[in-house]
């Protein structure tokens, strides 16, 4: 048993690492594309991977592609700010108060099944069609997953850790601090994950029926004159900004908060 657990780690030790298998896959889905490609014969339709090289620069050169990701990643942030800062303080309410939790709870089934079209439309004729819309919209369609995902840790949280912090009387930020949220950090990272992933999908969405800019408003115009090749560069400079996001401030702020479990 320690000799085949030993050749493991080796194996383990000599493949790829992390990033290694992060480059062949997402090569190989390249490959894939080249291959699609290929096959379909039409630039038109799906062009090869090198044909984005020369709309890209030129939308990089002109300007209009950092404008336009900008406003989006703008939107994004508002967006993600205030629905997990909501979406928290509802589900710690939910799982700590299990009255409240009767109260509230179909409101929140109500919320979670409410197509995001629906509140996006409703949004902008309430409101109009302006920044305030669009934020609340996006924002109103994360805060019930969020709290969801947060309810359910607030109700794992250890009971005989919040009894001794109240014998040691801790003041009630430090037990926040040093018993509630180490406890909550896991939850509060996969409401993120899932949350960022959501929101900037939703957040097109958004653009693309009501705002005069955006990545979304891009894909609109560009889906209008049938430039699969302008949707596409828009799209995945987007895609490249939030892989970016994912793997260097959410996947590295999970593996730190997990690490107190040992």
């Amino acid at each position: 048993m320690g000799g085949q657990t030993g050749s493991a780690r080796g194996d383990a030790r000599h493949g790829p690492g992390r990033f290694g298998v992060t480059a062949i896959s997402i090569s190989g889905l390249l490959l894939l594309w080249v291959l699609a490609a290929f096959l379909t014969g039409d630039a038109q339709i799906l062009p090869q991977p090198w044909a984005l090289v020369q709309p890209f620069a030129e939308a990089l050169r002109s300007g209009e592609l950092p404008y336009h990701l900008g406003r989006t990643l703008a939107r994004v942030g508002w967006a993600f700010v205030l629905a997990m800062g909501l979406g928290i303080a509802l589900g710690m309410a939910m799982g700590r108060y299990p009255r409240l939790d009767r109260w509230l709870d179909p409101w929140l089934v109500i919320f979670l099944n409410l197509p995001a079209l629906v509140l996006i439309v409703l949004c902008y004729l309430w409101i109009g069609l302006n920044e305030t819309a669009a934020i609340v919209a996006v924002t109103l369609n994360k805060i019930p997953n969020v709290a969801t995902v947060i309810r359910e840790g607030a109700r794992a949280l250890d009971p005989g850790l919040d009894a001794m912090a109240r014998v040691y009387r801790m003041p009630a930020l430090r037990r926040l601090r040093h018993v509630v949220l180490p406890q909550l950090a896991p939850f509060i990272t996969g409401a993120a994950r899932a949350g960022i992933a959501v929101i900037w999908k939703i957040v097109l969405v958004v653009e693309f029926l009501g705002r005069s800019d955006g990545v979304g408003f891009q894909i609109h115009l560009y889906f209008q004159l049938f430039d699969v090749a302008m949707v596409l560069v828009y799209a995945f400079s987007f895609i490249a900004v939030m892989l970016a996001v994912e793997w260097l401030v959410l996947q590295p702020w999970e593996r730190r908060a997990r690490r107190w479990r040992g």
